[in-house]
């Protein structure tokens, strides 16, 4: 199926924080405190992996 010429093409551009309405920003904040939330739980899973493997090996720390 061959799409027609006439269709618009949807392109999700990046806002700008001056274009974003105040429910905007604070939805967006709540998504990047998420995301920080879930690096945050990762590095302390690693520092976990890190502290096992040099206790079992007797890393440097």
């Amino acid at each position: 199926m061959a799409l027609n010429d006439e269709e618009p093409v949807l392109v999700r551009k990046a806002q700008g924080l001056d274009q974003m309405s105040v429910d905007e920003l604070e939805v967006r904040i709540a998504q990047l405190k998420a995301e920080i939330a879930a690096c945050e739980t990762e590095i302390e899973k690693k520092k976990a992996q890190k502290r096992a493997a040099d206790a079992l090996f007797g890393g440097n720390g």
